[in-house]
């Protein structure tokens, strides 16, 4: 092939900071051809969650550290052009550790073959790590009851989202925790829940105690800091806190102090657990249709929000420090 394959290079440590431009360094090579076993994927679009900028920090996690000069890492969707591994073939839709690329050349064991149906894109997401990550987070480790009172962080995200409806299912009172009026509404109004909190809008701990009487049963904490400490203050006798995320820390560039109100885990013989989501993969095939059944019934719903561009990737990737992005935070090649 004689394309031209635009790359994004990891150009800098954004460790304590914000992201800018010169993290990124766009390059232009030719497009890789397929060996043994592989294949030639099109990027059709990219994925972005705020573990990205941890992974270009290398302040420690689970995954392998990155190299300046490494092209940005990030999931995606995309179409076979040219296949050498078996069970793939030109015009296929997959999955995978795309990065941040116009073409990938990768082993078809490290691809997931998609339905090319209307829920493509949300194989990104909902149907992704984000959906998955909600499912296995909240059932294996909240475990919640009916009348549970389930709070969560970082609720118009694209995990917070599906992990409040999923414990509407589970007939849990949710309150979410979000930026502005529009999307607190839209957290009540389109997905169900029974509360929302607007931490710009004034005291989480005053909302919270109102939102939440009775305390908390399960927390779901996608961000750290200062509110998550407030909250683990409301837990309820035997809370169940479940540690996600902490999209808070990444402006950081290390890791954050301890909650000060961790002591409450003991008045409240509460447990708080963190976990990986490869944790459960042998599971994920029949969590894939469950989350389907109720895409498909109407019981579950999500936002997607689409920038354009592959030129535009760090520009998207920054929308998720800005609280610009309602819903996942897809880029569209």
């Amino acid at each position: 092939m004689t394309q031209t394959n635009r790359q994004w290079l990891i150009n800098g440590r954004p460790n304590g900071r914000s992201l800018i431009d010169d993290d990124f360094k766009l390059v232009e090579t030719p497009v890789g051809r397929p060996g043994e076993g592989e294949v030639l994927v099109k990027t059709l679009y990219l994925a972005f969650d705020p573990a990205q900028k941890g992974w270009m920090e290398n302040i420690g996690g689970y995954v392998a550290p990155t190299e300046i000069g490494e092209i940005m890492r990030g999931g995606g969707l995309g179409e076979v052009v040219a296949s050498n591994a078996p069970n793939f073939a030109p015009g296929d839709k997959v999955s995978g550790m795309l990065r941040w690329q116009d073409y990938a050349v990768l082993p078809g064991k490290e691809l997931l073959k998609l339905d090319d149906d209307d829920l493509l894109t949300a194989n990104l997401g909902v149907l992704g790590t984000t959906g998955l990550t909600a499912f296995f987070g909240l059932n294996k480790i909240g475990k919640p009851f009916p009348g549970d009172t389930l709070m969560v962080t970082g609720a118009a995200g694209a995990t917070g989202s599906v992990v409040g409806q999923l414990g509407k299912l589970a007939g849990c009172r949710v309150v979410g925790v979000a930026g502005g009026p529009a999307k607190c509404a839209w957290l009540i109004d389109e997905l169900g829940f029974d509360a929302a909190i607007d931490y710009k809008a004034g005291d989480i701990r005053d909302q919270a105690r109102k939102a939440a009487p009775d305390g908390i049963d399960v927390l779901w904490d996608n961000v750290g800091g200062p509110a998550f400490n407030t909250l683990l203050a409301q837990l309820a006798m035997h809370a169940r806190v479940v540690v996600c995320g902490g999209i808070s820390r990444y402006e950081l560039g290390k890791m954050p102090a301890g909650p000060e109100n961790y002591f409450n885990l003991i008045f409240k013989r509460a447990s708080m657990t963190g976990f990986i989501l490869t944790d459960f993969q042998a599971e994920f095939p029949w969590a894939r249709s469950r989350l389907v059944d109720w895409i498909r019934a109407g019981q579950l719903r999500y936002k997607e929000d689409i920038q354009h561009g592959l030129e535009n990737a760090p520009t998207t990737l920054r929308r998720l420090f800005q609280g610009e992005n309602f819903g996942k935070q897809l880029l569209k090649l």
